[in-house]
């Protein structure tokens, strides 16, 4: 049975860094896609960040508000995943989730960040960002 661990989450001040790590187990070769997404209170969950794992290029996809702060990378030794978080501000503040999904998914930023898209969850790790 495959399982998704999240770890790295913490309370930082604006303009801090963070780093998240997603420790996969199971049989990781079959996940076509992974991501990270993150639910703030009373929000819907959105995706932060997305790779296409088995893909050559192994494309990276980003959501607009955090294109050139946050960078997602993946051990494909190991399969653990990373989100390397850069300049936080206080509206990164929410529960961060590791997610796979072993079908595939258009090659276009709204899918493959789509949150039904993935069957796959980890247990979320709370990310804080004072001001």
């Amino acid at each position: 049975q495959v399982q998704l661990v999240e770890s790295g989450g913490g309370s930082v001040q604006a303009g801090g860094s963070l780093r998240l790590s997603c420790a996969a187990s199971g049989n990781i070769a079959r996940w076509y896609s992974m991501a990270w997404f993150r639910q703030a209170p009373g929000q819907d969950r959105e995706g932060v960040a997305a790779i296409r794992a088995l893909t050559a290029a192994r494309n990276t996809y980003y959501a607009d508000s955090v294109k050139g702060r946050f960078a997602i990378s993946q051990d494909y030794a190991n399969g653990t995943l990373y989100l390397q978080m850069n300049s936080l501000k206080p509206e990164d503040t929410a529960i961060y989730y590791c997610a796979a999904s072993a079908q595939y998914i258009p090659a276009t930023t709204s899918q493959v960040l789509g949150v039904g898209q993935y069957d796959v969850w980890g247990q979320g790790t709370q990310v804080t960002v004072s001001s």
